[in-house]
């Protein structure tokens, strides 16, 4: 299985051949909430690494969604659209919130699951 490999705004990636999958992570669902809403963005929209591309909104707050990679996109998870729920009971399967093409290499500052995890740690306290 690909590595997933994650941001410091929380987001995820695993890169299967020139396919990215994104989403958000476990700590920052946790962190908003029930999720209530998503912003998502149109299929063939081209996204710059670090690009805002959505808004996630929880009970407790709204934050932007940024892309963790460059690349266009190929498939929102329009479950999300009914169920937004599904961040918060899947956020790494059926929570997924969209799928593009890698115009470039994924970036070297992302990442890896320890890594994350202290972060996500340190920004807890």
């Amino acid at each position: 299985m690909a590595d997933r490999r994650y941001t410091k705004t929380h987001e995820w990636v695993v890169v299967e051949g020139k396919t990215g999958t994104v989403g958000i992570t476990d700590f920052a669902q946790a962190q908003l909430g029930d999720v209530v809403f998503l912003e998502l963005p149109a299929v063939g929209r081209k996204l710059a690494e670090r690009e805002s591309f959505g808004v996630i909104e929880s009970v407790k707050a709204a934050s932007d969604l940024y892309s963790p990679v460059a690349g266009r996109i190929t498939a929102v998870n329009d479950k999300l659209t009914a169920k937004p729920e599904l961040v918060n009971s899947d956020p790494y399967g059926d929570g997924w919130i969209l799928k593009l093409e890698l115009t470039g290499e994924v970036p070297a500052g992302l990442m890896d699951e320890a890594e994350y995890k202290k972060s996500a740690e340190a920004s807890a306290h």
